[in-house]
C-alpha cells in the first residue's frame, strides 16, 4: 500500500511539473503523449455529464480537462457519455470507476441500472462524484448513501478559503493545508461527517460564518470506495491544476490502486 501511494504521489507530482510553468489556471494540452501509468494498467472511468436539471455551463470544459488528464498523466483511460441506459451490469464490467460529473436532477435510471450501479460500487470497483452530482437522484437511497450527502443550498460564490484535514489521502497529498480559491461553496441537508471521511471543508471565518462544512471525503460502499467533491461549479475551477491533481489521486484511490 505504501508503495502504491508513493507511485500515486510521483504522478501528481509529474503532472503539477509538466503544467506548473503554463499557471495553476491552465488546462493541459489536448491529445498530448500518454505516459506510462503509475500503475502498470490505466484505470477505466466511465464519466457521466446527464442533467435532468441546471445544466453548468462547465460540463465541456469538464470533459475536456478529463480527456486531457488522461492523455497526459497516462494513469487512466476515460469514456464520456450522457447516456443513462448504457449502465448496465455488462458495460460496467469494463470499467474500474463510474464518475459522476456535474449530474442533476433524477436521471431515468431503470431498476436495473440502479442495481448495477449498487453492485459495481459494493463489489469493489469506486465511484467519484463532483459539485452537483449531489443536487441528482434525490429519490433514490442508495445514491443519497453512495454521494454521501444531498444538495441543500449554496450560501458563497466568492473566493474563500479550503482547508485540508487529511493532507496524507492521494487526492489532497500536494495541496498542504489550505489554498484560496473562487468557488461557488455548497451546504449539505445534513453534515456528513458522522458517515465519511473528510477531506476538505469550508473555513467558515473566510465566509464570515461559523460551523463546519465539509467540501470533500471519501467512504467506504461495500467492499468498494466512494469519493465527494465539492468544488468545480466554474470553468476556471477545472482548469485549476490543484483541482485536477485532486481529481487524478480520487481516480487512483477510488480504483484501489
Amino acid at each position: 500500500m505504501a508503495l502504491t501511494t508513493a507511485r500515486t504521489v510521483i504522478a501528481l507530482f509529474a503532472l503539477w511539473l509538466a503544467t506548473a510553468c503554463s499557471g495553476a489556471s491552465q488546462t493541459p494540452t489536448l491529445g498530448g503523449p500518454t505516459q506510462p501509468s503509475a500503475s502498470g494498467t490505466p484505470v477505466r472511468v466511465l464519466m457521466l455529464t446527464a442533467t435532468r436539471g441546471f445544466r453548468h455551463d462547465s460540463i465541456p470544459v469538464a470533459r475536456d480537462v478529463m480527456a486531457a488528464l488522461a492523455a497526459s498523466s497516462g494513469t487512466f483511460t476515460v469514456t464520456e457519455t450522457e447516456d443513462v441506459s448504457a449502465f448496465t451490469d455488462s458495460l460496467l464490467a469494463g470499467y474500474d470507476v463510474i464518475f459522476f460529473a456535474l449530474t442533476t436532477g433524477e436521471l431515468e435510471f431503470g431498476p436495473a441500472q440502479k442495481a448495477a450501479i449498487v453492485n459495481f460500487v459494493s463489489s469493489g470497483k469506486g465511484f467519484l462524484g463532483v459539485h452537483s452530482a449531489t443536487d441528482t437522484l434525490y429519490e433514490w437511497p442508495d445514491y443519497g448513501r453512495l454521494v454521501g450527502a444531498y444538495f441543500k443550498e449554496h450560501p458563497w460564490t466568492q473566493s474563500a478559503t479550503v482547508l485540508v484535514e487529511d493532507p496524507s489521502h492521494p487526492s489532497t497529498a500536494s495541496l498542504g493545508d489550505r489554498f484560496t480559491l473562487t468557488e461557488e461553496f455548497y451546504t449539505f441537508r445534513d453534515n456528513p461527517r458522522p458517515r465519511v471521511h473528510v477531506l476538505l471543508r469550508l473555513d467558515p471565518a473566510s465566509v464570515g460564518s461559523t460551523g463546519d462544512y465539509p467540501l470533500a471525503w471519501t467512504q467506504s460502499f461495500g467492499s468498494g470506495r466512494a469519493y465527494y467533491n465539492a468544488l468545480g461549479h466554474f470553468q476556471e475551477t477545472w482548469r485549476d491544476v490543484r483541482f485536477q491533481r485532486q481529481l487524478l489521486g480520487a481516480i487512483q484511490w477510488a480504483a484501489g490502486r
